[in-house]
């Protein structure tokens, strides 16, 4: 296969640490070769290499899924994410349910089917003959054809009706959800997720994980989380808000069933989409008496909440289909800078007046679209939260790390690649909901592509979230770091000996007077993309400091410290992208504003130029006959620009 310039030269800078800028930045994303140390691959790699997957799919196993025609299984899953095979899958058009097959691009190197706890009991009642559930009249009704709704509130409140008869006696037998028959399904399916994550699991090549989703919605507020095993050491039934209603009982049946049980297993937690939660994701309720010598039970169970939360929930989901969740720009507590990248990709969309404000209280409805906002609903000030809070209880219960996945429903993990939808590829994607955006990819910096190497980088939040392209991403932190870092061969050991990575912590100051301000050092190297369809280049490289006030009000800092206005665009006709990008940024900063007695958190963002969403492909190739609805809908995002954001660095005096 014949390769383009940037591929070409990417693949050539791979073979050595010297020469161009941009052969030194991919020195430090890890294509150096590795050292003799024991380990499991030959490509081990002592300074860590960029690995991409998704860890939020959903298949036929969950049955918000089965009733959109969704009928792919774990194993396709798998065998579209690794790259082994097309995927088949059934797809609802204008003239009913097609059956189609597709294929990634770009296999992933790491993967997990994360369907949902409370809903993969029922779809095995219902489509396995002779249980005495299936020939239910509700099941008869939930085998059958679905047609696309009209509306977001009108296709949420059908899938929450169809739920609603799925847990009734009928189905599930005396007990409703909790009846013997979908209690024997999820037992059925579980065993379906385990199997398959252990055939599909590749050491060095692509790793999967045995994970489920935890899917509360109280008053219609989205308070999901995902559930990802580091091993096959897991326990016998995942855990459904149908019994364990709060998150406070998912941690502490992970921390008695699972980590302390003394079988090897080990699991951590992702909140995804916080987005929709009304607040309630990041809630925390303030303590009844802050002197701990007058704790009564109520502040001991606080405290054990934040805890739990602190060592069971190292990363937050920021990105993915349903949009971003790093910043919002029209919120109360904010204070500082104004970011004008914050109003990328809403899903509910600004209004033209100022939304009702949860404050520090708590909403519902945002599953219908309904319901108030707060600063609460966004990693970048539950980051700054977990700030005060820590002030106040001695631990952080938000010291979140930040990754991005799909919640795609139609079992392809990582299918995330606008250009793929080109022409009239899966024009089905436009759904009806006016959106496209495929959601996003979670990045590790690991030393190998196992289980347990991916893992680690997670639970220690070494980990970057992308909104979809494969931007390599690298922040790391210090007192004494060499200020030509960005330009040296080794500089990823270097910064490894000098400094923290992201997710890390910066080690309190051991040399008074000497480099009293940390400085950090970010890099990234643009999505090469593929032939015939290169990645976008990037525009600019930030880093964004965040703080809280006595009251716990966010205050945030963003600096640009590579790239900046180019003045780049894509040809609305035909999505060219025109002007001057970077295939590589890099540089150093050091805070000029440090106060050695504040605590703060620094992330790093990167965007790309201007590019076209799929959407904007398909509809201007389409036939005005073959057109979906949502090509005119005018809150439809043609043009974006792509970015990534690496996990925190934190200082605490």
């Amino acid at each position: 296969m014949a390769l383009g310039p940037l591929q070409r030269f990417l693949q050539i800078s791979q073979l050595s640490c010297s020469a161009s800028a941009l052969a030194i930045a991919l020195c430090w994303a890890g294509a150096s070769s590795a050292t003799e140390i024991n380990s499991v691959c030959a490509d081990f790699t002592p300074e860590r290499r960029a690995l991409f997957g998704d860890l939020h799919v959903h298949t036929s196993l969950s049955s918000d899924a089965f009733v959109f025609a969704t009928r792919t299984r774990p194993d396709d899953a798998y065998r579209f994410a690794s790259g082994a095979g097309a995927a088949r899958m059934d797809v609802i058009t204008k003239s009913g349910i097609t059956r189609a097959e597709a294929e990634i691009p770009r296999p992933l190197d790491f993967a997990a089917v994360t369907d949902h706890a409370e809903m993969i009991g029922a779809p095995v009642v219902c489509t396995t003959p002779g249980n005495p559930g299936y020939d239910s009249e509700i099941c008869s009704r939930f085998r059958a054809p679905w047609k696309a709704m009209g509306t977001l509130a009108e296709g949420v409140a059908t899938i929450v009706k169809m739920l609603g008869d799925l847990d009734s006696d009928a189905v599930c037998g005396e007990g409703g959800a909790n009846g013997s028959r979908c209690t024997q399904g999820m037992a059925t399916a579980w065993d379906e997720i385990q199997d398959s994550a252990a055939r599909f699991d590749a050491p060095c090549r692509f790793s999967t994980f045995v994970a489920y989703e935890y899917s509360a919605n109280p008053e219609l507020s989205k308070t999901h989380r995902n559930v990802i095993f580091k091993n096959a050491k897991v326990p016998a039934l995942p855990v459904s808000s149908r019994t364990t209603p709060e998150a406070l009982g998912l941690w502490r049946s992970l921390a008695n069933e699972c980590i302390n049980a003394g079988t090897g297993c080990d699991a951590i937690t992702i909140p995804h989409n916080p987005n929709l939660s009304n607040g309630r994701i990041f809630s925390v309720e303030p303590f009844l008496d802050d002197d701990p010598s007058t704790e009564n039970e109520a502040d001991l169970e606080r405290r054990e909440h934040a805890q739990l939360r602190h060592d069971l929930e190292p990363l937050v989901e920021m990105f993915q289909i349903k949009g971003d969740s790093e910043c919002r720009g029209d919120l109360a507590g904010i204070l500082g800078d104004t970011d004008e990248f914050c109003g990328f990709e809403k899903y509910r969309t600004p209004l033209t007046i100022s939304p009702e404000d949860c404050g520090d209280g708590v909403g519902g409805g945002a599953l219908m679209g309904r319901g108030c906002f707060t600063r609460r609903d966004f990693a970048r000030y539950a980051v700054a939260r977990g700030i005060f809070e820590q002030e106040r209880l001695g631990v952080n219960p938000f010291k979140v790390g930040f990754i991005g996945s799909t919640d795609i429903h139609e079992g392809l993990p990582g299918d995330t690649d606008e250009w793929i939808r080109d022409g009239v590829q899966r024009p089905q994607r436009l759904n009806s909901f006016g959106r496209d955006n495929p959601g996003g990819l979670a990045g590790v910096w690991a030393e190998e592509n196992t289980r347990d190497s991916v893992f680690d980088a997670m639970k220690r939040r070494e980990t970057f979230a992308t909104s979809g392209p494969r931007i390599r991403l690298r922040l790391f932190g210090g007192w004494d770091l060499p200020k030509d870092l960005c330009t040296r061969p080794d500089m990823a050991k270097r910064a490894y000996a000098s400094g923290v990575p992201m997710g890390g912590d910066l080690p309190a100051i051991t040399r008074a007077g000497k480099n009293g301000s940390p400085t950090f050092y970010a890099s990234a190297l643009a999505d090469p993309g593929v032939e015939h369809h290169p990645g976008g280049l990037l525009q600019r490289l930030q880093i964004i400091k965040v703080t809280s006030d006595a009251q716990g009000n966010a205050i945030q800092r963003v600096v640009d410290i590579a790239g900046g206005d180019n003045d780049a665009r894509v040809e609305a006709t035909t999505c060219e992208p025109v002007g001057a990008g970077a295939a590589s940024l890099c540089s150093g900063w050091t805070d000029p504003n440090f106060d050695p007695n504040t605590p703060a958190a620094y992330y790093a963002r990167v965007i790309e130029n201007p590019s076209c969403r799929a959407a904007a492909r398909v509809c201007g190739r389409l036939e005005a006959n073959d057109r979906p609805e949502a090509c005119d809908d005018p809150k439809l995002t043609r043009i974006a620009q792509e970015r990534a954001w690496s996990s925190p660095i934190w200082f605490t005096p």
